[in-house]
């Protein structure tokens, strides 16, 4: 449909108010079709301006050699996409297909009277070539809420592909595609540099997995937390909200047990968290910390990663993965710290939000305004 309004307005000279009246036109012929509003026609309009031919084609060949993703492909690949030109016009697209150009010269609500010869229209302008690579690429493999969050975004084409491709495999909805793009899941889980020792303590390409499904930082939503959070208080909003936890976590994570007792000799120990990843065939041991991070908490988590490794890793199982998760850290000495264990650790930071419910936000005041309250406190204080 963006196509064929596109092509309109190249070739007929189509003024902006052929979308206005496109909408009416269906609305009145067509009352039983839902989703050809105005506001969405154009968003399909953006829709094909922003996905033409050459673009489809190029996700379908990065699709195929992601097939293995790593930090390095991905970013390689994603920078690809932002840096290539895509300069063939959608004119140019349909012309060069076998059919030949359509000439309408009917009135906008006639043309909608009948349904098939509007459909061989499209098809007679080359729009059958289009369809067969769209379906062929992972543009097509998300809903179309989820495709006007992504073009609202206005993210480059190859982080907004690296969103789609996320988006099918996670099996998010476009609500919470909107939260991971703007808690920038891409940078915290792509861009950023990560503080782990998997390349030395893990083979590939399973250490190459592990790096990639490693965040930093997590951002964990904690609405009813204590300002001041201990690791008990962060452990009890995580198994409550589990299910958001483990979409934080990542795809394929499996909640196994909280402060998991282990007796080692004639002592008591708790692990925080395990869970188990599905993509990476191992345990994960989580451990808490309110603070920024010290070198003894590596420590702390390569015993526990010993323990269940002897008490719970079965045959079939890789090694077993730990992940510290602080309130800061310097990357200089989590990297000293990890030198030398044999067991695959990461460490990465963690952020507590606390979203605002949207029918509170009216009723609360700007900072603006804070701000302006104090200040005249101040001086009434100072000039009493």
């Amino acid at each position: 449909m963006g196509n064929y309004i596109l092509y309109h307005q190249q070739q007929q000279g189509w003024g902006s108010k052929i979308i206005k009246q496109l909408a009416k036109a269906i609305r009145l012929n067509f009352p039983e079709k839902k989703g050809y509003s105005e506001r969405n026609l154009t968003y399909m309009c953006q829709f094909a301006r922003s996905y033409p031919l050459n673009v489809l084609q190029s996700f379908i060949d990065t699709d195929a050699r992601l097939s293995v993703p790593t930090i390095q492909n991905v970013t390689n690949e994603v920078l690809k996409l932002n840096d290539k030109q895509f300069t063939q016009e959608l004119t140019a697209q349909i012309q060069s297909t076998v059919c030949q150009p359509l000439e309408i010269t009917q009135e906008v609500p006639a043309q909608f009277q009948d349904v098939e010869k509007t459909v061989s229209a499209i098809y007679r302008m080359g729009i059958r070539e289009i369809e067969k690579v769209f379906l062929t690429s992972p543009v097509s493999k998300i809903n179309w809420a989820s495709q006007m969050a992504i073009l609202d975004s206005s993210l480059p084409l190859g982080i907004s592909y690296w969103y789609m491709k996320q988006s099918v495999e996670m099996g998010w909805s476009s609500n919470v595609l909107k939260i991971q793009i703007e808690t920038n899941l891409y940078s915290r889980q792509i861009s950023n540099n990560k503080v782990n020792n998997f390349t030395a303590t893990l083979p590939a390409p399973q250490s190459d997995l592990a790096n990639y499904l490693l965040k930093d930082p997590y951002i964990f939503d904690l609405a009813g937390t204590k300002e001041k959070a201990d690791e008990r208080d962060i452990e009890e909003q995580l198994v409550k909200h589990v299910t958001r936890y483990l979409l934080e976590m990542g795809n394929g994570f499996a909640f196994v047990a909280r402060q998991k007792h282990f007796q080692v000799g004639n002592s008591d120990f708790y692990a925080d968290l395990i869970l188990y990843s599905i993509p990476l065939h191992a345990y994960i041991v989580v451990e808490l910390k309110a603070t920024p991070f010290k070198p003894e908490y590596a420590g702390q988590l390569n015993f526990y990663i010993n323990v269940v490794d002897d008490k719970l890793r079965g045959e079939n199982d890789n090694k077993t993965i730990g992940l510290l998760l602080c309130k800061g850290k310097d990357e200089v000495v989590a990297q000293y710290a990890l030198t030398g264990y044999d067991q695959p650790i990461g460490i990465s930071d963690y952020q507590l939000s606390k979203a605002i419910p949207e029918n509170l936000k009216s009723a609360l005041p700007s900072i603006e305004e804070v701000e302006e309250e104090l200040t005249s406190f101040l001086d009434k204080d100072k000039n009493p």
